[in-house]
């Protein structure tokens, strides 16, 4: 005769549960972790060194005239706009840059951005002699505005009192509250409110209100016509050809 043996599948399916339960703890806690050590390295990184719509790296040093400087080796710098300057100006057509050979002063007119018939002068974020100049963005300035911080670069300078400079220029936090200061202005000039954005060719571009198509450039679309000397305002080149 066969005998039924009772088996009690609460306390068989007890431990399995455990096991599960102990699997999904060990699992939820390495996907924290690996979630904040992705913030650290990625997407906190990038906030960071991002405000709101324009990207100011950690790495660079900024001018108020919206230049950049980023030492490198053998004694120079590379130097450059920054992403607010481009999507502000919005798409270059020509770049006018001193040649080889040429003295930079601090807060002295570096060079020029031409949009149409619209000359655009920027300000030398350093002291320096110019050792090499970008002739990719001389000859293809749209990278300006696709990668103003790597290829868009614009000078390579030999600086000359680089530590006095940078006592002149922002980094890390300075530069971002600094760069929503510029943005909090934009948004006064709105209203309070720049509205939509989309992306054009790397550009950033507020939309029209009346939700028509963007034009080129935050200042054309803000200013209209007299976009030219509210950039210049911002650069600091009022009164400069």
């Amino acid at each position: 005769m066969e005998v039924f043996r009772f088996v009690d599948i609460y306390a068989t399916k007890g431990i399995e549960y455990l096991i599960v339960i102990g699997f999904l703890a060990a699992f939820v806690f390495f996907t924290r972790y690996l979630a904040l050590r992705g913030g650290e390295s990625g997407t906190g990184r990038r906030a960071a060194e991002s405000v709101e719509w324009f990207r100011v790296p950690g790495e660079f040093h900024y001018h108020q005239g919206h230049g950049w400087v980023k030492a490198g080796g053998e004694g120079v710098a590379r130097v450059g706009l920054d992403d607010f300057a481009q999507k502000l100006v919005g798409r270059v057509d020509s770049i006018e840059l001193p040649p080889a050979g040429s003295k930079l002063a601090q807060g002295e007119k570096g060079w020029v951005l031409r949009v149409g018939s619209r000359a655009i002068p920027m300000l030398s974020p350093l002291d320096g002699e110019v050792v090499a100049v970008n002739e990719d963005a001389v000859r293809s300035p749209e990278i300006v505005n696709e990668d103003p911080f790597g290829k868009g670069w614009l000078l390579k300078v030999r600086p000359e009192r680089l530590a006095a400079n940078r006592t002149n220029l922002l980094t890390g936090r300075l530069a971002r509250r600094w760069t929503e200061e510029a943005l909090h202005g934009l948004r006064l000039t709105m209203g309070g409110n720049l509205g939509p954005l989309y992306q054009d060719g790397g550009t950033t571009l507020p939309v029209h209100q009346n939700g028509g198509a963007a034009v080129t450039g935050i200042a054309r679309a803000l200013y209209g016509e007299g976009w030219e000397t509210k950039v210049k305002e911002q650069f600091f080149t009022e009164g400069m050809g």
